[in-house]
């Protein structure tokens, strides 16, 4: 079906990608779009759009000239990295919609879903304060996240909310799956929501900003693993901090990149761990076997077939590692070269 209303979408990521998609295939007029180099560039000549790679919206008055050229009739953002200029905000008729995928007004900024997943979220009480679709999608346990349809204003995920949908998250899922499920979600829900928006049938509902929480852009010394922490915590942080920025130990003063591991999740409350797939839904048996109370945190065991590491409560098994300036490989193949690292401790 053919649309008239002209867009401008900005968006950099792959996981942006299903967005441009459906606006796309609905029949939107995309004009053209912002972004940086990769998969967006590629998406632009895939589908014959104007594409704008500015460093900088704010100094670069020549592409803010040739964005008035453009006219649109709506812009749409879904995860563009970059600040837009309160000038720009004002160029289209019905404004700036954000793809979101957080449930506003939590985990506001550049880092939704990684916090998600590294604060282990339960069910979202505030779901249902706009009274949006807002069904969870999957009855199994894990971090319930979501996404949110927005007007952006001239602050951080600050504007009035058109949509919500909140989604539970598998409790295995790595930072990059978990932002491509909530896109792909936004991308849905967005498609669903903008003929509404535009007839003016969904009235824009102001977030509750006393409610607001802020998320922040993780650094290399943010993925360090503090192996004193309990092995859930751990967990949630390999998942939540890679690929970028990683997460890592030392072992004999080298960096360690521990890039996915084994879920790990007590069993009846007692003293042992249950080991299950990981984030490539890869299967394996299912392992079940006590955690010493004595053993110092780090220290590495060979347990049931994994390479396990003592947490400060149960082990947290090990799958991919990298030594630096060797290879990724998984752990149990590193320990046929260095036999040395099963009972060492790490930090």
């Amino acid at each position: 079906m053919k649309n008239n209303l002209k867009v401008v979408f900005f968006g950099t990521p792959v996981f942006a990608a299903p967005v441009l998609n459906e606006l796309v295939d609905n029949g939107y007029n995309v004009v053209g779009i912002f972004a940086g180099s990769g998969p967006m560039e590629l998406k632009a000549n895939e589908y014959g759009i104007r594409l704008f790679k500015p460093v900088s919206l704010k100094k670069e008055e020549d592409v803010f000239e040739q964005f008035k050229i453009l006219d649109p009739d709506i812009c749409i953002v879904a995860a563009y990295g970059k600040i837009i200029p309160s000038r720009y905000l004002n160029v289209p008729k019905h404004g700036f919609v954000n793809v979101h995928p957080s449930i506003l007004p939590k985990y506001r900024g550049p880092s939704p879903v990684q916090t998600a997943i590294l604060n282990g979220d339960p069910a979202l009480q505030q779901a249902d304060a706009y009274g949006k679709t807002n069904h969870s999608l999957s009855d199994e346990t894990g971090t319930e996240t979501g996404v949110t349809i927005m007007l952006m204003d001239d602050q951080i995920d600050h504007g009035p909310i058109l949509a919500q949908k909140i989604y539970n998250l598998q409790p295995t899922i790595c930072n990059l799956h978990a932002s491509q499920e909530l896109f792909k979600l936004g991308a849905k829900l967005l498609v669903e929501t903008l003929p509404e928006y535009i007839s003016g049938k969904i009235k824009p509902e102001p977030q509750d900003h006393s409610r607001a929480t802020f998320t922040k852009i993780f650094s290399r010394i943010d993925g360090q693993i503090n192996w004193i922490e309990p092995a859930e915590k751990i967990y949630n942080k390999i998942r939540a901090l890679n690929p970028e920025p990683g997460t890592w130990t030392t072992w004999k003063g080298k960096v360690i990149n521990i890039t996915t591991c084994l879920n790990s999740l007590s069993k009846n409350q007692g003293s042992s761990i249950l080991i299950s797939p990981p984030c490539d839904e890869k299967k394996m048996d299912e392992v079940v076997y006590p955690r010493v109370a004595a053993e110092t945190p780090g220290t590495v065991k060979k347990i049931g077939g994994n390479i396990a590491v003592a947490t400060g409560k149960y082990y947290l098994a090990l799958d991919l590692i990298q030594l630096e300036g060797k290879k990724k490989t998984d752990a149990k193949s590193f320990i046929n070269g260095h036999p040395d690292f099963v009972g060492s401790i790490l930090e």
